[in-house]
């Protein structure tokens, strides 16, 4: 975000406040009760904002993340590209290795659950 949007968001925030505290006194409210329930109409907008930002923080949705997320398997598809065909075989049984034993099942063992009692 640039430094005049911040200013911008800034001062849309306050001219909401003002509105309103407008409509309040447009609605009949005396200037202190106007004053009082424009501050809390503000609070709830800014911690609904902050709300919504922390979402993102915590989900990991904000916008630099998908960049990097982005970036990541553009790296990733540059070198599978430049890669040769026997690298890539080789990389391709490397993973297919590594998953079975992460799922814990191998290839070379017969998969016949029977088991004999002696």
């Amino acid at each position: 975000m640039r430094r005049i949007d911040a200013l911008a968001i800034t001062l849309a925030f306050f001219g909401f406040g003002g509105f309103a505290f407008w409509a309040f006194r447009t609605f009949g409210f005396d200037e202190t009760n106007a004053g009082v329930w424009s501050q809390v109409v503000l609070v709830a907008v800014l911690l609904a904002w902050v709300s919504t930002y922390l979402f993102r923080a915590v989900t990991q949705t904000m916008t630099y993340n998908q960049q990097l997320d982005e970036y990541k398997k553009a790296v990733l598809t540059k070198q599978l590209e430049e890669m040769s065909p026997e690298e890539r075989e080789k990389l391709l049984a490397e993973v297919a290795a590594e998953k079975d034993l992460a799922t814990g099942y191998q290839t070379d063992i017969p998969s016949d659950p029977v088991v004999k009692d002696a």
